[in-house]
């Protein structure tokens, strides 16, 4: 949407929506009957759409507030749903107390799964939702009036977890027509079907795309990249539980979805070094000082911190081990510094 389009259509409302952000868009609201997890997935040819449109807190529910947006809706309808109000109850609600709900598009659903929509009158033409079991899909200024009912087929035909069934609600929304104005940004936001005593790790993953040709594709390759990461976390739980047999698992599995990526590689190569298996570890350090000589600085960087090997003594040859596979003048500048930090 162009400036001289965007200002035109602030100015038609007239009303208190002038002010409110624009995200139109199309989305989907989704709860998991067999984990409980819930989550939000959009995608719009507007700038940063993650922060406006998708909203959710484990064990309570999920929102997505789009078209002419009052943000509030998430957060209002979410404290709503976690007083015990349902989806369609906490929506019912918003919408009554809101002189703008015309301009509104806003989704719902609630720990039980139970699912609630709303499309204004006003919303810009290509504008309409369906729901289904556990989910509703919505969208507006879509080029076609397809697109929802093809997010509501792809969703209920996909495989695999929350958040892969969601992107493909999405992909089936674009190949049905998408939005009319084009692609620029997405944004993913699943959370766990019960809450905890640490809401920080209820959320199970959150991923934006703020502006990109193909943003759908994008978040799929950081959802790639983010259960990669997911997979080497797990290794180094287990290393630290001396479950050597199941850290090497979870760091293949990591370095499966993600076999380009140096970082992942060298803690790999670490936890593999410290649990003993010196022979596959060095390839792999040798790889990634291949790829990045610098990664050799980090080496003595990890002194003190049982990362490589318990103990200043064991520290010390470890070092050396490692050090001995980078490139020559990698290893001169690791180990220079190595010997001023000693000094100090």
């Amino acid at each position: 949407m162009n400036r001289v389009t965007t200002l035109a259509l602030v100015a038609a409302l007239a009303g208190p929506a002038a002010a409110d952000p624009l995200a139109h868009t199309f989305s989907i609201v989704a709860r998991d009957p067999a984990t409980g997890e819930m989550g939000v997935a959009v995608q719009s040819h507007w700038f940063s759409v993650g922060p406006l449109v998708p909203w959710a807190v484990g064990g309570v529910g999920a929102v997505a507030t789009q078209s002419f947006v009052d943000v509030s809706y998430g957060p209002r309808g979410l404290a709503l749903m976690k007083q015990g109000m349902s989806a369609p109850d906490a929506l019912a609600k918003l919408l009554a107390e809101d002189s703008e709900r015309d301009v509104r598009q806003v989704a719902m659903v609630d720990a039980q799964g139970r699912v609630a929509v709303h499309t204004g009158a006003k919303c810009i033409y290509g504008a309409g939702d369906t729901t289904g079991e556990g989910f509703t899909c919505q969208a507006n200024l879509m080029k076609n009036d397809r697109v929802w009912g093809a997010m509501a087929r792809g969703f209920a035909a996909a495989r695999g977890d929350l958040a892969d069934r969601l992107l493909a609600a999405l992909r089936a929304g674009q190949a049905a027509g998408g939005d009319v104005r084009g692609r620029q940004s997405a944004a993913i936001l699943v959370v766990k079907g019960a809450a905890s005593d640490k809401p920080w790790n209820d959320k199970v993953l959150e991923l934006r795309v703020e502006d990109d040709p193909d943003p759908i594709g994008e978040l799929s390759r950081l959802l790639v990249l983010r259960r990669a990461y997911d997979q080497a976390d797990l290794g180094d739980r287990e290393l630290a539980l001396h479950h050597i047999d199941a850290a090497k698992a979870a760091y293949a599995r990591a370095s499966d979805l993600a076999p380009d990526n140096e970082e992942l590689l060298f803690w790999k190569a670490a936890g593999l070094y410290k649990a003993g298996d010196e022979a596959t570890a060095l390839p792999l350090f040798r790889k990634v000082f291949r790829v990045r000589p610098d990664w050799a600085l980090v080496v003595p960087r990890l002194a003190g911190l049982d990362i490589l090997a318990e103990g200043p003594k064991a520290f010390d040859q470890a070092a050396e081990r490692i050090l001995a596979v980078a490139p020559p003048r990698a290893r001169r500048a690791a180990m220079d510094e190595w010997k001023k930090r000693a000094a100090k």
